[in-house]
């Protein structure tokens, strides 16, 4: 097995993993799966769930390839595999979750990117935050000492809304270009952190999601929403990439809520 095809086989049993765990909380609903092709070769599948307790969630996959990189810090042709998440959920006081794997190889080299991160939604529990970043941080651990340090100061420099002058959610991990002289120890680190993602969310929304809310609560969400909108419009180097490259323009918008308010 190539080292190209061992990644996209582990990126394709963590989003089934996912996707099913996701599933397990929901009482009725189930993810719709839509696959597409990319004009270069390769393609993708999106998987969206709407639902009692997820009000909109989408798992998607993809792996392209293309002739001309299509963002300015790389040239020539490229191959680009990755998965990502976006949780949208029905009670204010379960945060949004968003997570990005992705792997990208050119002529001259290749890097590791991803990282996830967490958004309440008006409602930021104290005990939530230091569950999620406890997860990251021990993770990281093994794999050297400053790299969790290295990355949450990353996603919250990414993760910052400059008009609003504030960060998206309360932090997370966030790394791109990632490539050192060891990339066996880098894949085992990216593997390491795709896989405890679950680890990181599904003991809060476990708490959550049962929680009663009032009008005012979902009015404060949706409201909190609109700024998730406009990042993700705005700066968020992802939409970027899929739009430049000539990516599916409903996978990419996947990441929009179903509501929000202005």
């Amino acid at each position: 097995m190539s080292q190209r095809e061992e990644i996209v086989q582990f990126l394709k049993e963590l989003r089934e993993k996912i996707i099913a765990t996701f599933e397990s909380v929901e009482p009725y609903a189930r993810f719709e799966r839509k696959p597409w092709k990319y004009h270069g070769e390769g393609g993708g599948e999106m998987a969206v769930l709407r639902g009692e307790v997820f009000e909109k969630a989408a798992v998607n996959w993809s792996g392209i390839s293309g002739k001309v990189f299509p963002m300015q810090d790389a040239k020539g042709p490229f191959f680009a595999t990755g998965v990502s998440l976006i949780t949208h959920m029905q009670n204010p006081h379960a945060p949004t979750v968003h997570m990005n794997f992705r792997y990208l190889e050119t002529e001259k080299e290749a890097w590791l990117g991803g990282g996830y991160d967490l958004t309440p939604m008006g409602f930021p529990y104290e005990e939530d935050t230091r569950h999620f970043h406890s997860v990251a941080e021990k993770t990281l651990e093994p794999f050297g000492k400053d790299l969790y340090a290295q990355f949450s100061a990353q996603a919250r420099e990414y993760f910052y809304i400059p008009h609003w002058k504030k960060e998206r959610g309360v932090g997370g991990i966030f790394f791109d270009h990632y490539h050192t002289e060891d990339f066996e120890k880098d894949l085992a680190m990216w593997k390491a952190l795709g896989t405890s993602f679950l680890d990181t969310i599904m003991p809060i929304y476990r708490r959550r999601i049962a929680m009663p809310f009032s009008r005012q609560d979902k009015d404060k969400q949706l409201e909190l929403r609109a700024h998730y909108a406009e990042f993700n419009l705005v700066y968020d180097r992802g939409t970027k990439f899929g739009f430049m490259s000539g990516g599916n323009p409903e996978a990419i918008l996947c990441s929009m809520p179903p509501l929000a308010k202005w």
